[in-house]
């Protein structure tokens, strides 16, 4: 007698299977769609809502002997992809065309290395499969051209749009492009602020998943301008250990939050030593600060990256951790961070305002 396979025997097995991003299953999350019952022969796919291609074939695995567990089940096709949204942003903010999220990393102070876990978490969502632009907002201090390995000038088809420019599959925009290495942005906040929105929406940006801001130290014009005008998913905040460091990064924290940018969560860099020759370990900044602190305010610990002598070599030599070393233990802690933010992003509320009617009033005759 041939075992009938029933739609809720299915469900009830691919259930047991946990997304090991958000410890919730893909049944009662409605991201198991298009399940198809052919006698022992069964279909389905699985839309996550982050990028995830280191994850796919295991998590495909998992899935299809979960499958395979129900009587009569001979053939499994389970699909698995992802797909991006735009998510919202602080009230009375419009969304940028063509780019679905706008994620900020922040600090309070400089010298914590904001810009080198910029470019490592870019690097990681694309090594992920995500499309992915960074826009250079540290105007005084640009860094992302060395940083990326990038030299040049943007070109500009019409003269009142630039294209970005690009390396490892990741666009940059960046004052550093427009300028000399060695010259001086002696302008007041009002100037820098105006350029800064300009390199912003006057880019030619591609379709992005995600475009990260590397933004300024501190919360003076252009960041709390760049706060309120451009439409934030989320912040990240960087911070070291130093409580000096901690005392600003709570200001950059308590900015985001009066704007109405949600703070996605803390970096903690630079958070130990360990000497490559003994192995000895020394928390040179002080243990755990970062932790702390998002304990103190009640956002995510999104994790730690040592102070390396490798990371910042490979950052000034333009191939940055991610891209230097893919499968390393540095590159893996950066992947893990620009995960759980992609995850902390999908679980946003989604942005609904172009699917709202367009009204417009006419004068009758």
């Amino acid at each position: 007698m041939t075992t009938v396979v029933t739609e809720a025997a299915l469900l009830e097995q691919i259930k047991t299977v946990v997304d090991p991003n958000t410890g919730k299953d893909f049944v009662s999350t409605r991201q198991l769609k298009n399940l198809r019952i052919e006698g022992g022969d069964i279909a389905f796919d699985v839309e996550l809502g982050y990028p995830a291609k280191s994850q796919v074939v295991p998590l495909r695995k998992a899935l299809i002997a979960a499958t395979r567990r129900v009587p009569g089940v001979e053939n499994v096709s389970a699909n698995l992809s992802w797909k991006i949204t735009a998510h919202a942003v602080q009230r009375g903010v419009q969304l940028m065309p063509r780019v679905k999220n706008i994620v900020a990393v922040a600090s309070g102070k400089g010298g914590v290395g904001k810009s080198t876990t910029t470019v490592n978490l870019a690097l990681a969502l694309a090594a992920e499969g995500a499309r992915v632009g960074i826009l250079d907002a540290d105007i005084y201090g640009p860094s992302q051209p060395m940083m990326m390995g990038i030299s040049g000038r943007p070109e500009s088809a019409d003269g009142k749009s630039m294209d970005p420019l690009s390396n490892y599959g990741v666009e940059v925009m960046s004052i550093g492009f427009l300028i000399d290495d060695d010259q001086a942005m002696i302008w007041r906040g009002p100037m820098a602020t105006q350029a800064l929105d300009q390199l912003l929406r006057q880019t030619n940006w591609g379709e992005l998943d995600y475009l990260l801001v590397d933004m300024p130290p501190g919360t003076g014009d252009i960041a709390l301008t760049l706060s309120q005008r451009v439409p934030l998913t989320g912040a990240v905040i960087v911070t070291t250990p130093q409580d000096i460091a901690l005392l600003d990064a709570k200001k950059g924290l308590k900015m985001f939050e009066k704007v109405g940018v949600p703070v996605l969560g803390i970096v903690e860099n630079m958070a130990v030593y360990c000497c490559p020759n003994c192995g000895h370990v020394e928390h040179i900044f002080g243990a755990d600060g970062g932790k702390r602190m998002a304990a103190e305010y009640g956002v995510d610990y999104l994790g730690a990256l040592p102070l390396n002598m490798g990371i910042r070599q490979q950052a000034d030599s333009g191939m940055p951790t991610v891209v230097a070393e893919p499968d390393g233990e540095i590159a893996s802690l950066y992947k893990g961070v620009a995960r759980t933010v992609a995850v902390k992003i999908a679980q946003k509320a989604k942005d609904f305002s172009s699917k709202f009617p367009t009204i417009s009033v006419s004068k009758s005759t």
